[in-house]
């Protein structure tokens, strides 16, 4: 299983309806990223995404997403980290310094797994 942070309690994120997304005045903001990407040689490898929450998920759990390419569909639901049989980190959040737990500065938000349809696989 990927490495999961659980030990402790995620930061609360805003609501999707009160995220700000990326616009005008985060073009500074946008160029850097894309230098430093870009610098490493992962330009094509990471983006980014609007942190928000849906509803909670507890310290001891990750969202998953698997896909339908039959009907074009993605879909997200909620397991315990440590029961979860998804093993592909697809999406991560950064963590201020003192949050930050050994091996990185950064968590896990979202797994999926190839064998089980994660974005861009077909059924096997």
């Amino acid at each position: 299983m990927a490495d999961i942070n659980v030990s402790a309690p995620r930061s609360s994120l805003p609501g999707f309806e009160e995220a700000e997304a990326l616009g005008p005045q985060d073009a500074e903001f946008v160029r850097d990223l894309a230098a430093v990407l870009a610098k490493h040689g992962n330009l094509n490898r990471f983006g980014l995404c609007l942190l928000h929450d849906h509803f909670p998920i507890a310290a001891d759990e990750v969202l998953v997403e698997t896909n339908d390419p039959r009907t074009r569909t993605l879909h997200a639901h909620v397991e315990k980290a440590d029961g979860t049989r998804h093993t592909k980190a697809s999406q991560w959040r950064f963590l201020p310094h003192t949050e930050a737990a050994e091996g990185g500065r950064y968590e896990v938000i979202q797994l999926c797994t190839p064998l089980d349809l994660c974005p861009g696989r077909a059924a096997e």
